[in-house]
């Protein structure tokens, strides 16, 4: 395949696959989740075949996105240990949302914000991985006093409203950063993008090109 000069390799092949298995089982234990939270939200178990399934069925998708999450997990953690410069980049976030970048740190392949939300992510996986399995009646509730279950009902319910928030945060970022969702589906930027957003690793990438 011809490739083109004006363009950067951002993410492989098996790191896109394993993102969007990420997102899609995420949003199937968001649907299900909320289905199972609030009546309002029931209406959403038809998705699912109905009440039944959808409490059958939302414990396993959850498994789904523990080896999906997993995977990634251990794909990028060294990539999104957070530097000295990642937290002087997220002293500055607020100033670069308002269009003012002159004091923003230069950032690597990913920026402090995108590795805070790793970590962030991560610590939302395990409180939901930890109170989820002492809230599985078919398989583990059964060891667990009434009251532990009650409060791992409450971090459940508490962590998966955080995650889904900072999911769409996400989503919103990545729309708001142009170029970020294309870069997911077809692993490539343009060279310009990542000199204006990822500076650093456009050094890294062009051998230390200006």
């Amino acid at each position: 395949m011809k490739r083109d000069p004006d363009k950067l390799d951002r993410y492989t092949a098996p790191e896109r696959v394993n993102h969007w298995l990420v997102a899609f089982a995420f949003i199937l234990l968001a649907l299900s989740g909320l289905a199972l939270f609030h009546p309002a939200f029931y209406p959403l178990s038809q998705l699912f075949g109905g009440g039944i399934w959808t409490r059958i069925l939302h414990p396993f998708i959850g498994v789904a996105l523990i080896f999906s999450f997993g995977s990634m997990f251990f794909r990028f953690r060294k990539l999104c240990v957070l530097t000295p410069a990642d937290w002087e980049w997220l002293r500055h976030a607020r100033e670069m949302m308002g269009g003012d970048d002159r004091n923003m740190p230069e950032a690597g392949k990913l920026n402090g914000g995108q590795k805070l939300l790793f970590w962030l992510l991560a610590a939302c996986m395990t409180l939901l991985v930890l109170s989820g399995i002492v809230m599985w009646r078919a398989y583990f509730s059964f060891l667990f006093p009434p009251g532990v279950i009650r409060l791992a009902a409450v971090v459940h319910a508490a962590t998966g409203a955080g995650m889904i928030s900072l999911i769409m945060g996400h989503i919103y970022l990545a729309i708001w950063t142009k170029e970020s969702i294309g870069a997911m589906l077809y692993g490539k930027v343009r060279r310009a993008w990542a000199k204006q957003h990822h500076p650093a690793w456009f050094r890294e990438m062009t051998g230390g090109r200006k």
